[in-house]
């Protein structure tokens, strides 16, 4: 659907992207990730024919976006992080406006301008001007000009930055329902996000791609060992003395709790589990002694994210510890918490 071969784009002496290749497969929900800098504006400004390239390649659906600019563009709708909204028009001119730009023939404009108005649901405020609306409508009309002429990729820079909770579940599913009939690639900050609603994952750095996966092939490749967390209502010195049996046991880490019982945490040398958790419930079974909670821990995608951007950035593998990790995920939250307010 989409081919990215080769792509440099330079500043001077900066360069932002870096020899980028990726493919865009059809029908799929892609996250398009990256720290600030990273390069993923610009790798999106290319691919919509915004701006030019120092070097390399973009086609969609096999029209090159620099020498078939027509028909590329023609597949393509754009949602750039700033929506770019007359202000003092309403959406229904807007709409009708940038419908006649894309060269959609007359006869077709009401009923499309209808339609995309729909199903952003935006009718309601289809004849208030578009400086009176709220964040979350903006950004719905900036989602309904992105989709006007019915273009198989939709490209979305940031969709949801600014807004409040509930408009950021309205968006997502708003996003996810597009995805059942177009390509769709989302840009964002908001980690949870993409691992909520795409099918596959790239991360940038440096302007260089170093992931492209699912995000579930993406949990299995960080992994590592396993680690389960249990609560049970044992003492710690059964705690020891049941997990003592356990094989592939690496290491364990125990803890009072002030109501009774222990919270436990336990390392796996092996990736199996499901089998490891099998060993945990019939050691604690046999002593007669209730697992009361248990979960597998996961690399999340913060874990994921950092580990490969901050790799990038040294130019070596990367060790990123624990306490790095909580802080930084501390940070993340924070700041989608001062997004939301």
């Amino acid at each position: 659907m989409i081919e990215v071969k080769n792509l440099c784009k330079r500043y001077g002496d900066h360069t932002a992207l870096s020899d980028l290749s990726f493919t865009i497969e059809k029908g799929q929900i892609y996250g398009f990730l990256g720290p600030n800098g990273a390069g993923k504006s610009t790798t999106m400004n290319i691919m919509t024919g915004c701006l030019a390239a120092s070097s390399g390649s973009v086609s969609i659906d096999g029209y090159d976006i620099f020498e078939d600019a027509d028909e590329a563009k023609r597949r393509i709708g754009y949602l750039p992080e700033l929506p770019p909204l007359y202000l003092d028009r309403t959406p229904r001119e807007y709409l009708t406006f940038v419908a006649r730009a894309k060269k959609i023939p007359s006869a077709q404009i009401k009923e499309q301008v209808a339609h995309v108005m729909q199903v952003t649901q935006i009718s309601d405020v289809a004849d208030r001007l578009i400086k009176n609306l709220s964040k979350g409508y903006k950004q719905r009309v900036g989602i309904a000009q992105a989709i006007l002429g019915d273009p198989e990729v939709i490209i979305l820079d940031e969709p949801t930055v600014g807004l409040d909770p509930k408009q950021i579940i309205e968006i997502r599913d708003l996003i996810q329902q597009l995805g059942k009939k177009h390509t769709v690639i989302l840009s964002s900050h908001i980690l949870s996000e993409v691992q909520a609603i795409c099918q596959t994952i790239l991360i940038i750095s440096k302007g260089k791609l170093v992931a492209c996966d699912t995000p579930e092939n993406l949990e299995r490749l960080f992994a590592g060992s396993t680690t389960v967390e249990l609560r049970t209502e044992a003492s710690k010195a059964e705690v020891q003395q049941i997990i003592s049996g356990l094989s592939e046991l690496s290491g364990s880490k125990t803890k009072e709790l002030p109501d009774g019982g222990c919270s436990v945490r336990l390392e796996c040398s092996g990736n199996d589990s499901d089998s490891f958790c099998r060993q945990i419930f019939f050691a604690f079974a046999d002593a007669k002694k209730a697992i009361l909670e248990l979960s597998v821990a996961k690399a999340s995608l913060e874990d994921i994210f950092i580990e490969l951007t901050s790799a990038e950035q040294s130019d070596k593998p990367a060790a990123v510890s624990s306490e790095i990790k909580e802080e930084v995920s501390e940070l993340i939250e924070n700041t989608e918490k001062e997004e939301h307010e």
